[in-house]
């Protein structure tokens, strides 16, 4: 699937009856389409057709379950701002390669000011924490590394917001 951003013109071409199967999917994205047809007040062909194009114009980008990070034994969410050694593109690549391969590592952002990338990372306990960081500030075009442990959090909302 592309992950590319949508673009304005992409933004323009969805109508109301777009934007709406977008917050309900959203929403619960298990539901049914004939469910999403009776939410959005169409039947259920002509709805299936509109999600399989919002699905081809990578507008809706999958479809996932929302997982308990504690409830897996994860009981640490921390972010790691790095800075690299060099803002050269095929240091940025190499790098976000090698995040890719680390299944602890759940969003990296590339960034502007202050690090050239923000992590998200899920750790088990403090001893997988700090075996974490070491593991970044290990590698070589790595120049620093700032951890910022989460002590809790007031709101987690997937998504975007969707203007129905």
């Amino acid at each position: 699937m592309n992950y590319g951003t949508m673009t304005l013109e992409t933004d323009a071409s969805l109508d109301e009856v777009d934007r709406q199967i977008l917050a309900e999917l959203q929403a619960d994205g298990r539901m049914t389409n004939v469910e999403l047809a009776r939410r959005v007040g169409l039947s259920a062909p002509p709805c299936l057709r509109r999600v399989r194009r919002l699905e081809e114009e990578s507008i809706i980008r999958g479809y996932h379950a929302d997982l308990d990070p504690v409830a897996l034994g994860y009981q640490i969410t921390f972010f790691a701002l790095v800075g690299l050694e060099s803002q050269k593109e095929s240091v940025l690549q190499s790098f976000e390669r090698m995040v890719r391969d680390w299944p602890e590592v759940r969003e990296c952002h590339m960034i502007r000011g202050g690090g050239d990338f923000l992590l998200r990372l899920v750790a088990r306990d403090t001893a997988q924490e700090n075996a974490l960081t070491s593991r970044l500030t290990a590698v070589e075009a790595v120049a620093r590394v700032q951890t910022l442990q989460t002590i809790r959090t007031a709101k987690d909302e997937g998504g975007v917001p969707v203007a129905v």
